[in-house]
């Protein structure tokens, strides 16, 4: 008897796009921005390396598990994990100082995927290790799944307040690029999604705390994890990301949902991010945060033509006009991770030093003094046409001086945002100052050159060995 063809939902149509998807699908525009995200989150990563938080992610998996070591960590030359607990520690490296790349909607796409990917290249067998296309495709599909999900819903365009998105859409982003890296059948690719949507998941209440990084780390590890299993026979449920009433799958994380299918890959497939490019940050912190400087160095700059100096005794109040964000309007902020979260922090430590880095969130920062006296002077406003989306939002600062004299600065864009896109030069400085923290010179240059030319790489491999 002759059976009809089974009636493809959303959730196979993602399946049958990983299966696809070849590598001649990439245009010339998605290998360039995709290369990018990949260099810059390898230097965040290694710079990451350096922080406590990364120090007792490692501690963790090296004390507590024994497994087969294979698999390289960011900035540890000798020290090896087994694979799936070498991307949880290189994935909190990479967001242990909000420093990687943010896209729209909000989420960090490439510190949920990399890090797994690099751990399962060193896990293959010397016969079967995927070529640098293979790896840079995979990416890609790790980037197309997480934008894809994100469009489900209007929430998500928005600064979330519920979940931290990472930890939804990058675990199943993790899911997806592995198994399209371990070169799984359709049905694996299902199955690979509904373990990991059944691994996905973190509150943002613990944003600007230590716990925040762990969400990356777990989202790369358990999309790996759950890739895994599937290879291994593991199932779960083939509807996951449909919408179907009295049964949440996917949607449990969204309180709109409104899936659509992902067309199977023609000769022209346009991925999302040919359409959208990506953020990079200029200075270890939230995104929100880069407006509000930006505003604050263009108000700092009217200061010292107007007086001279930048002179704080000349303040008598400091406006910060933001979109209401709670987790980000933090006035007094008491370690780094809160500083990192802190309109009011991250404004007047512009103000005060002309610049926000690395240093500026070190404990002897943070306490200053004389920073801690602006910050008494900040009042915050949220005008109705800011709206929390960094698509959207703006950030200004007004400085009401004491003569009665106001300056004021605007960032609609900052340098950096998709709409304004770091040069090369720029992305370069960048990650060598962040990789010199912990690579000698030439080892940072080959990184730089082995990105460069991914395409051409005969074993992906070779980029997790240089780290």
């Amino acid at each position: 008897v002759a059976r009809s063809a089974p009636e493809e939902t959303v959730t196979s149509s993602f399946a049958s796009f990983i299966h696809a998807v070849r590598p001649e699908h990439l245009s010339k525009i998605v290998r360039h921005r995709s290369k990018r995200m990949i260099l810059d989150s390898i230097g965040v990563g290694l710079v990451g390396s350096t922080t406590h938080v990364f120090d007792i992610a490692l501690k963790y998996c090296l004390e507590l598990y024994s497994s087969v070591a294979v698999s390289n960590v960011y900035g540890k030359p000798g020290v090896k994990l087994s694979p799936t607990l070498a991307a949880f520690t290189n994935g909190v490296a990479t967001h242990s100082m909000d420093f990687d790349d943010t896209w729209h909607p909000a989420t960090h796409p490439s510190g949920a995927v990399l890090p797994a990917l690099l751990a399962a290249s060193q896990m293959l067998p010397p016969n079967s290790k995927p070529n640098g296309l293979d790896f840079l495709l995979a990416f890609n599909v790790g980037l197309e799944v997480q934008g894809r999900l994100m469009h489900f819903s209007t929430e998500a365009h928005n600064i979330p307040k519920r979940f931290h998105p990472p930890s939804v859409v990058g675990t199943m982003g993790s899911a997806a690029a592995t198994a399209k890296l371990l070169s799984l059948s359709m049905t694996q690719c299902t199955h690979a999604l509904g373990i990991a949507a059944s691994l996905a998941g973190a509150p943002m209440a613990n944003a600007a705390t230590q716990a925040k990084p762990l969400h990356i780390g777990n989202a790369t590890r358990l999309g790996f994890e759950a890739a895994l299993l599937a290879a291994r026979g593991m199932e779960a449920n083939p509807f996951i990301l449909d919408d179907i009433s009295g049964c949440s799958g996917f949607s449990a994380f969204y309180s709109i949902y409104q899936p659509r299918s992902l067309s199977t890959p023609s000769e022209h497939h346009e991925f999302l991010l040919e359409k959208q490019d990506i953020a990079f940050k200029r200075f270890p912190a939230h995104l929100g945060m880069h407006w509000v400087v930006d505003a604050a160095l263009s108000v700092r700059n009217l200061f010292v033509n107007y007086a001279g100096s930048f002179s704080p005794s000349l303040i008598r109040t400091i406006v910060l006009k933001i979109p209401v964000s709670k987790y980000i309007n933090r006035p007094f902020p008491n370690s780094e991770h809160e500083a990192r979260h802190s309109f009011q922090f991250n404004a007047c430590t512009a103000l005060l030093d002309g610049e926000v880095g690395l240093s500026s969130f070190t404990e002897s920062s943070i306490h200053r003094q004389e920073l801690r006296e602006l910050l008494h002077k900040v009042v915050v406003e949220h005008p109705e046409d800011n709206v929390a989306n960094f698509d959207k939002m703006y950030g200004e600062v007004a400085v009401l001086l004491k003569s009665g004299d106001v300056l004021t600065g605007k960032c609609d864009t900052f340098y950096g945002h998709w709409r304004k896109p770091l040069s090369r030069e720029s992305l370069l400085k960048k990650f060598r100052s962040n990789a010199s923290h912990v690579l000698p010179e030439e080892k940072v240059e080959t990184i730089i050159t082995m990105v460069d030319n991914l395409e051409n790489l005969s074993d992906s491999s070779h980029l997790a060995c240089s780290l």
